[in-house]
């Protein structure tokens, strides 16, 4: 490559990296992170702009409460926003929202799971595992949180209806229970949860979970969660 050219190629790159997000090209793209125990693929989708807030958000942890899948179909929905970059996993449990149990195929509740005050926790409803991250869906889980280092991930659960203080910034989890109508609580700190892992890993984000009502979502309910992602995180700016 010439001077001349390589000298117009420099300065490309550095007008797309001081352009201001709204001049800079939305992705809307579907990634293949891997598959569960019983093959079933886990994926994610990416919408948005890149290098914005980035916003991580879990439809479906356990198997048999995967209400918050209407939500993250509701995200997928139309233009993607150009002041957030949104990562959205509909289903972290394939194989346990097939079979309708909480744990995977293995039996192990994923959200016990997580390295963080892990604990060896026996067979039943919330077996841990034989040891951290021994399940294919929390090491994908794990290994896209460390990719890309989400400022804010939303873990939806049911069935108690609450928004849980997870250990990340109050402000922002509660900001997100006044959107949608919800109490805040804090739960147990139970061990090898995946909110607690991240919040201790990345102490600069915020994981917290949102406890659905039990049962399905009507429409108008799943609206007011979906748009509420977008409605939290339109003020924020993080300079990364």
């Amino acid at each position: 490559m010439g001077r001349r050219a390589t000298a117009a190629a420099l300065a490309l790159v550095l007008l797309v990296a001081s352009s201001p997000a709204w001049a800079r090209p939305a992705v809307d793209r579907r990634e293949l992170l891997g598959g569960s125990v019983r093959g079933r693929a886990i994926r994610v989708w990416e919408r948005g702009v890149p290098s914005t807030t980035t916003v991580l958000v879990i439809g479906c942890v356990h198997g048999d409460e995967c209400a918050g899948v209407k939500i993250t179909d509701l995200l997928l929905e139309g233009q993607p926003a150009s002041f957030v970059d949104l990562w959205v996993v509909r289903n972290l449990n394939p194989d346990g929202r097939a079979a309708g149990t909480r744990g995977n195929a293995h039996g192990v509740d994923l959200n016990r799971n997580f390295p963080y005050d892990w604990e060896p926790l026996p067979r039943g409803r919330y077996y841990s595992g034989p040891r951290p991250l021994s399940e294919p869906e929390s090491r994908i889980a794990a290994a896209l949180i460390r990719r890309i280092d989400p400022d804010i991930t939303i873990w939806f659960h049911q069935p108690l209806g609450l928004v849980d203080l997870s250990g990340g910034d109050q402000r922002i989890e509660r900001r997100y229970a006044r959107l949608v109508g919800l109490p805040v609580e804090q739960l147990g700190r139970y061990p090898g949860s995946a909110s607690r892992w991240q919040n201790h890993v990345f102490p600069d984000s915020t994981a917290f979970v949102v406890e659905l009502a039990g049962g399905a979502l009507t429409d108008a309910r799943a609206r007011v969660f979906a748009d509420a992602v977008l409605e939290l995180v339109a003020p924020i700016r993080r300079v990364r």
